[in-house]
């Protein structure tokens, strides 16, 4: 057994950076002369969405929704439940879901069918990491990061049983069980 749960980099901290840079930028320039509505997926987006908005230049607001579909597992359940709601109304509003990971795509196909209920203007997403090989639901990301492998991440936000979200990177939690 390791005694290092930390396994391979798979996102340096200085490639982060200058990813959420550039889309930083994307996002501004496609939403020029409007007014954009953030909302952070937590806990895990945290750190994504507030490095992102410091290089967005239009108007935009944040609020969060807190969901559940994995507890302490590696695998999502596939059951959603909205632990933290919004606290902004979205209706006519331009919004932005900014989540950390799409993995199976259960959570955001969710989050996506609640929120087109409320009608915003529009409902865009932007993910730090996709893993499109576990994908269980096609869905419209609008906004990419990275693309990375079947593996567990961990760093940048992403955790394992409330743990290693402060690394600075994205890494593989090298033994998950």
């Amino acid at each position: 057994m390791n005694d290092d749960p930390i396994g391979e980099i798979l996102v340096e901290s200085d490639e982060l950076s200058a990813r959420v840079r550039q889309l930083g930028h994307e996002i501004s320039r496609d939403y020029t002369g409007r007014d954009l509505l953030l909302v952070g997926v937590l806990k895990g987006a945290v750190f994504f969405l507030s490095d992102l908005m410091r290089h967005i230049e239009v108007p935009c607001e944040v609020d969060f929704m807190a969901v559940a579909s994995y507890g302490s597992s590696t695998d999502s359940s596939g059951v959603v439940r909205i632990l933290k709601d919004l606290d902004i109304p979205i209706e006519g509003r331009e919004v932005l879901i900014v989540e950390d990971i799409v993995d199976s795509g259960l959570t955001l196909s969710y989050l996506l069918r609640t929120l087109r209920a409320r009608n915003p203007k529009s409902l865009e997403v932007c993910a730090l990491l996709t893993k499109p090989e576990r994908r269980k639901v096609e869905l419209p990301i609008r906004y990419v990061g990275f693309e990375i492998p079947n593996q567990f991440a961990i760093g940048y936000g992403l955790d394992h049983a409330e743990r290693f979200r402060n690394l600075p990177y994205v890494a593989v939690l090298a033994d998950p069980s």
